[in-house]
């Protein structure tokens, strides 16, 4: 089976503002963290959030935290009350802020509160707004590495992704939500003596031969735990599988530093369709299978299965049903969430 007990973390990024999302994965630029990672006590060397910040960022933030009046500074959620007065009283004795690392010298802001309140400043969380940015925020933790939104709603068609121990499924699906191509793999010789590079080369490029051109190419992003030892040898594996897809299907990011392969969190796309038990992802089979039948009983179907090739997607999932081709459901499922949470959510 597939089931890969993960837990999953609770901590969410924090909302930022339009400027810092989306942005080209060619040209980094500095993005704010997920504060919760950070601990309330933590102490940061040297301009350690300056760092976080580009500098046109900062010098809005640093606008107004030199200019604001108190009741302005109250505009702001996390600046009420005892914050903003601290923020006057540091400014009448010490000046204006030279850069956001003297904010923490400010009663009350440690670490994580500072990162949130530039958050605030650059991005005031009101009504619709807010859910966008929690959208984004959700969206980024469930595809990496993150890319622009515009390239998101361009898509026409993609590829994904899933492989297992012995098996790698794809399924070529386009924004129409049409299934063009569904297909598994076996891959008999993986994991198999020490890793040997050349085979997993060699296997990996025999896949890769029968998929077509797609916007992007989606891989399944399982997460282990590093406690548990006796995984380490599926781990290992699964991360040469990830960097190899990687390296050969990002075949123009040498000329245009265009990401054209990103990972899906699996367990993300599990509660999509409510496959979650806790922190453990059950079968997509029935699912697959509501799906096929659907295509052929509805008239605006949630999957299209072309009229042409609805036999042979059922004498595939039939062939399945015995040994449970976990991989063959998760590739479909996975493509169907990706469209539904990365493309039409982003095109309101």
């Amino acid at each position: 089976g597939r089931c890969f007990p993960v837990p999953l973390r609770s901590s969410l990024f924090q909302a930022l503002h339009s400027s810092c999302c989306w942005k080209k994965s060619s040209a980094p630029k500095k993005i704010t963290p997920n504060a919760a990672f950070y601990d309330e006590n933590t102490k940061e060397p040297g301009n350690a959030l300056d760092k976080l910040f580009s500098s046109e960022q900062q010098a809005s933030i640093l606008h107004v935290l030199n200019t604001a009046s108190n009741k302005e500074l109250e505009a702001f959620r996390l600046l009420r009350g005892r914050k903003s007065v601290n923020i006057i009283e540091h400014r009448e004795k010490f000046g204006p802020f030279q850069n956001l690392e003297s904010l923490m010298n400010v009663p009350l802001f440690q670490y994580k509160t500072a990162i949130q309140v530039c958050n605030s400043i650059l991005c005031p969380e009101t009504g619709g707004k807010k859910r966008k940015f929690q959208d984004n925020r959700l969206l980024r933790k469930l595809i990496k590495p993150e890319i622009e939104r515009e390239r998101f709603k361009a898509v026409n068609s993609i590829i994904s992704i899933v492989f297992g121990t012995r098996r790698v499924a794809w399924a070529h699906v386009d924004r129409k939500l049409a299934v063009l191509d569904w297909q598994q793999n076996e891959c008999h010789q993986l994991m198999k003596g020490t890793y040997i590079s050349s085979v997993y080369l060699q296997e990996i490029s025999s896949v890769i031969s029968k998929m077509p051109k797609a916007d992007f190419y989606v891989l399944e992003k399982i997460g282990f735990s590093i406690q548990n030892s006796s995984r380490f040898p599926v781990v290992l594996h699964f991360h040469i599988m990830e960097a190899m897809l990687y390296a050969l299907l990002n075949k123009t990011f040498a000329q245009d530093g265009q990401h054209q392969v990103l990972s899906m969190n699996r367990n993300g796309v599990g509660k999509h369709f409510e496959l979650m038990i806790g922190d453990t992802r059950t079968s997509g089979k029935e699912l697959v299978k509501q799906f096929l039948s659907e295509s052929v009983l509805k008239e605006q179907p949630r999957v299209v299965f072309p009229p042409e090739k609805i036999v042979l997607y059922r004498q595939m999932f039939s062939s399945t049903e015995q040994h449970r081709a976990e991989e063959l459901y998760d590739s479909l499922l996975q493509a169907v969430a990706f469209y539904e949470l990365a493309v039409f959510d982003t095109e309101s």
